[in-house]
This record gives C-alpha cells, sequence and structure tokens, in this order.
C-alpha cells in the first residue's frame, strides 16, 4: 500500500505540466519552486541546515527566465557552500534546472562558462562522495546529466528561435500576400471598369449627338451621364494611383478567380459591344485556343481590350478596327489595328495603368508588346506570346517571389497613344 506522501508525489508529477501550461512564465516558475522543494526536503524534514540549504538552491530558480546567469550563479554557490557542509542533498537538481534555463535563455558564451563551473562542481563533488573505485563512473554519470541538461535546452532554444522566425515569415508572406492583391485589383479595376465605364461614355454621347432635338430633356440626361461617366473614369485613376504598392506597380496574374477569367472565346462578345457603342469592329481568330492556358488567354483578351477602349477614346467617327489572334501549339499573336490617324494631337498624354499593365503581362510570357502608329496610317498594339513547353503551360507565372514570370521578352515603348 503506498504512503500518502508517494501519493502526492505522483499527483503533483501528474498535474504540474498541466497547470503550468495555463500560467504565465513567472507564475509557471514559482510553481516549480513550490513543487520541487517540499520534494527534495522530504528526507532531510528535521534538519535546519540542510533543509535551508535545499531553500537556498531552489527559490533562485523563480527567476530563471528572467536572469537566468544570475540564477546560476546564486544556485552554484548555495551548493558550493554545501559541498563546504559536506550535505548531500536531492536539491542538487536546481543545478541541472539552473543549466538548462542558462541554455534557454542566456547567450551560448554564458553556456559554456555555466557548463566549467558545473564540471567543476561534479569533479569536487565526485572526490567528497563517491564510493572507493566508482570516482570515473560518478563523474562520467553525472557529467552526462548535465550534457543532457544543456542539451535539451539548446533543442528549446532552436524550437523557439525557429517558431519566431516561422512566425516573422508568416507576417512577411502575408503582407507580400496583401500587396498583391493590391495590386491585383487594381490591374482588374482598370481591365474591366474602365472598358465598361469608357463604352458607357461613348454610347451616351452618340445618344446625345444622334438625337433630333438637342434640348430634349432625355438628351441633356444622356449627356449628363457621358459627363459623370468621365468623372468616374478620372476618380477612379485616383484611386488606382493610391493602391498601387510601393516598388511594384503590377502583379502576376496566376491566382484562381471565383469564376473563369475571359479568354480568347470571349472576344466576340466584347466586339459586339464596341460594335454598339459605335466602333466597327473585324474579329479574325485562326487556330484552336483550346491549348492555351487560361492566365495566356485572360492576357489575349486584356490587350485586345485595351486597345479597343483606346480607340474608342482617340479615334475620331468613322474608324474601323481589326483584330487578328493567331494561336499555334507554342505561340499565340494578337494584333489589333485601326485605319484612324496616327497621331492624336488632342489626346494628352497617359498616366493610366493600361499599356504598362499588358507589357508586364506580355512580359509574363517572354512576349514583345509595340504600340504605335503604323504604316499607310492608323495605330497598331500588337503581341506576341510564348507559351513554352508544356510544364510552363500548366504553371507559366509564379506568384509572390517579387518578380512577373520569366520576363525574358524586350518591351518596345510607345508613343502617341497610351491607356
Amino acid at each position: 500500500m503506498s504512503s500518502p506522501q508517494a501519493t502526492w508525489t505522483a499527483r503533483a508529477a501528474e498535474w504540474a505540466p498541466r497547470v503550468r501550461a495555463g500560467l504565465p512564465p513567472a507564475a509557471a516558475d514559482a510553481l516549480l519552486v513550490a513543487v520541487l522543494l517540499p520534494l527534495t526536503t522530504a528526507a532531510v524534514v528535521g534538519r535546519t541546515v540542510a533543509v535551508a540549504s535545499s531553500a537556498a538552491l531552489l527559490l533562485p530558480l523563480a527567476a530563471r527566465r528572467r536572469a537566468p546567469q544570475a540564477v546560476f550563479d546564486a544556485v552554484a554557490a548555495a551548493a558550493f557552500a554545501q559541498w563546504l557542509l559536506d550535505l548531500q542533498l536531492p536539491a542538487d537538481v536546481a543545478l541541472l534546472v539552473a543549466l538548462y534555463s542558462v541554455a534557454v535563455y542566456a547567450s551560448p558564451r554564458a553556456l559554456v562558462v555555466a557548463a566549467v563551473v558545473l564540471e567543476g562542481g561534479i569533479v569536487l563533488a565526485a572526490l567528497r562522495w563517491a564510493t572507493d573505485g566508482r570516482l570515473l563512473g560518478t563523474t562520467v554519470a553525472l557529467t552526462a546529466l548535465a550534457a543532457t541538461a544543456a542539451a535539451v535546452g539548446l533543442n528549446v532554444r532552436a524550437q523557439r528561435e525557429r517558431a519566431v522566425r516561422l512566425e516573422r515569415e508568416r507576417d512577411q508572406r502575408a503582407r507580400l500576400a496583401a500587396a498583391e492583391e493590391r495590386a491585383h485589383i487594381t490591374r482588374e479595376m482598370h481591365d474591366i471598369v474602365t472598358h465598361n465605364l469608357s463604352v458607357m461614355v461613348a454610347l451616351a454621347d452618340a445618344a446625345a449627338f444622334t438625337a433630333p432635338r438637342p434640348a430634349d430633356p432625355a438628351t441633356v440626361t444622356m449627356s449628363r451621364i457621358a459627363e459623370t461617366g468621365r468623372q468616374a473614369l478620372t476618380d477612379m485613376r485616383r484611386v488606382l494611383d493610391v493602391l498601387q504598392p510601393d516598388g511594384a506597380q503590377h502583379d502576376a496574374k496566376t491566382g484562381e478567380d471565383r469564376r473563369p477569367p475571359p479568354g480568347i472565346t470571349d472576344l466576340a462578345p466584347l466586339a459586339d459591344r464596341t460594335r454598339a457603342a459605335g466602333l466597327p469592329v473585324t474579329l479574325d481568330v485562326r487556330g484552336d485556343p483550346a491549348h492555351v492556358p487560361a492566365t495566356a488567354q485572360l492576357t489575349v483578351h486584356r490587350i485586345v481590350q485595351e486597345a479597343l477602349t483606346n480607340t474608342l477614346k482617340h479615334a475620331p467617327p468613322g474608324t474601323e478596327a481589326r483584330i487578328t489572334v493567331h494561336c499555334t501549339a507554342r505561340t499565340v499573336t494578337v494584333d489589333v489595328t485601326d485605319d484612324g490617324p496616327a497621331a492624336r494631337p488632342s489626346a494628352p498624354a497617359s498616366t493610366g495603368h493600361g499599356l504598362p499593365g499588358l507589357r508586364e503581362r506580355a512580359a509574363a510570357y517572354g512576349g514583345t508588346l509595340t504600340a504605335g502608329p503604323r504604316e499607310g496610317g492608323g495605330w497598331r498594339v500588337r503581341t506576341r506570346l510564348d507559351l513554352g513547353s508544356a510544364a510552363e503551360r500548366e504553371a507559366p507565372a509564379t506568384r509572390g517571389t517579387g518578380t512577373v514570370g520569366t520576363a525574358r521578352g524586350r518591351v518596345a515603348p510607345a508613343t502617341g497613344r497610351a491607356g
């Protein structure tokens, strides 16, 4: 039948780790001392000097995290006094706890000093208390215990440093993801909202221009719609400038959207909307676009969308546009031309995000993008995307690396008209 002391000891050993897990560090260290003190003094009850020496060994451990080196010094001094008094105490376990604390919380140099001091104490203890013929074995055993305590402390320290590093890296990834998402929002707002607003403004202007009575309320309303749309475009560009992250103008489109992104097959509806806005458009798609990756198809769609938007904004009435898309096994060529005047003296210099963003989209596929006057009059936007190998087609761009694709292609400067 077990004694009450043994039962109490077993229960304390079982519950102490659970209680410490939910306590602040200082309270956990105090609890450690409160558990070790009665356990180690139970065998020396009634011996005042032994109890006092045990308390001197254990009580400093309450500050082992805040001042690990000072705690080890205090425990070592108490142990040396114990050696002078020729006392063997179970509380000597405090030396191992103090060495462990130095390994976890102090500098490597402090750990080396503490280990040397403790090894000296081990030799002194073995010389005094080892039985005949067991000096070497006792020294080796105690040294192994000290080395184990130091090794465990170093391992815990490495795990904590790794956890801190992983948390820092996680925060950095979160910030990068937020910056990429802001750039993604900027790109998509420009590509989608600007195009549709420009079409709405063009439709409103056309309706007001063709109205038989300029003073009719419906005509006035259409004119106000057009003015509101132009103001919305201006305000949106200001918002996009604010959203641009520092040091990066655009991100690479690699993530999956909640709905399928527009592709080459969506060029026909885009052309229909542009025709309804008053710009005659001819669409010619050659080859099979089925093998073209979704991100490459999105790039083609945005290039065509931006080119048509610029033609609507800058070309005079009567201009016609032609879209030619040629798909092969390894490349996609996009050619958008119009027959309007090559120069647009009345068009302001571009401060938008259209053409620079399209260049980055093309560069993600090692492509080139040129925009400028064409021979014989008119304007041309032309690009060629390199689809690469089958492996590259599965993952054509990487995200979160700070670069866009491989950026192998050259980017020709734009002149005159811009998005």
